[in-house]
């Protein structure tokens, strides 16, 4: 197989037929063996029924209909479960994706040796409370990644088929595909400035607090790409430094009022000083993240994926 294009969907039935039509026409102008897989997020209008019609005219078309609306990531994760092609394609139903872009986008993978071809829609036909926050959220992606694409949310990107298969998408993080895409070893990643096509049917299926959630994935990524392996590393370091911080106050403070004892010089109650309390609770909390970070530590080593890795070749 040639290529797979896996297409999330909700409530898109007036742009199914025209999309699938137009992926056709690139398909077979380019003469490439593919599957066109739909993914129904739960859709509650007639999506659904669209699909099984296209399925029935051509054998090329499949999908997969969930129960409910389990979001965008889990609709990409079943997708790449079952897609079969060297070259894996997703995009949006909407039609503000170009299928027009495709062929390039195929070139770059095979021919450039690329992993990983994500779509810049460097002129976007969408108002600025939605442009501005995803320019904020890029700069932050591409500091925390340091992956400098310029549209990490664009849903239209290009895969070799071991990528794919390679990552397990949840949450909201079909976003960082190619954060976890280089953290599993494939770091040749590249960018295609791509046509954004004006909404033609429906609203837009997301809101505001997409921003919240993605960023907050991008924290879970982040932390999982350095520290999955070896909580304790993160945990008992800070853990140790403020135990020993405290104990160094505490150390202090007490040394200081037994000399003062001894002395016969004039001392205040240590329950006195707020700088015994801050000693204290330093104390506790590097020991409680000590004991966090070894109880992660014995948790990680059970995880049946430990030392499971990405391998290129063997001979």
């Amino acid at each position: 197989m040639d290529v797979s294009v896996v297409i999330p969907l909700l409530n898109e039935e007036e742009s199914l037929t025209e999309l699938y039509n137009w992926l056709k026409k690139v398909f077979d102008a380019q003469k490439w063996n593919h599957e066109i897989l739909f993914i129904d997020d739960g859709s509650t209008d007639g999506s659904w029924s669209v699909i099984k019609g296209l399925s029935a005219q051509d054998s090329c078309v499949r999908g997969i209909k969930f129960l409910r609306n389990y979001g965008k990531s889990a609709a990409l994760n079943e997708g790449f479960m079952i897609a079969s092609g060297n070259v894996v394609f997703t995009m949006d139903a909407d039609l503000q994706d170009s299928p027009d872009e495709l062929p390039e986008m195929y070139r770059m993978i095979t021919q450039d040796s690329l992993d990983v071809v994500s779509g810049w829609k460097e002129k976007r036909h969408d108002p600025m409370t939605k442009t501005i926050p995803t320019k904020l959220y890029n700069w932050a992606t591409r500091r925390m990644s340091g992956i400098h694409l310029h549209d990490f949310n664009c849903g239209l990107k290009a895969y070799r088929k071991g990528v794919i298969k390679s990552v397990e998408v949840h949450g909201e993080m079909h976003r960082y595909i190619p954060v976890m895409a280089k953290q599993n070893g494939f770091g040749r990643i590249g960018e295609k400035s791509v046509a954004h096509q004006a909404r033609k049917y429906g609203t837009t299926k997301f809101g505001m607090e997409r921003f919240t959630r993605g960023f907050l994935d991008l924290l879970t990524i982040s932390f999982i790409s350095k520290f999955g392996t070896r909580p304790m590393h993160l945990f008992g370091t800070w853990g140790t430094l403020m135990f020993v911080v405290g104990f160094i106050g505490f150390a202090y403070i007490g040394g200081s009022k037994i000399l003062c004892v001894l002395n016969d010089i004039p001392a205040k109650n240590i329950a006195d000083i707020s700088a015994f309390y801050i000693s204290l609770t330093a104390m506790i909390l590097g020991t409680q993240l000590f004991l966090a970070g070894f109880l992660a530590e014995l948790i990680s080593r059970n995880e049946p994926g430990r030392n499971k890795y990405q391998i290129e070749e063997k001979i």
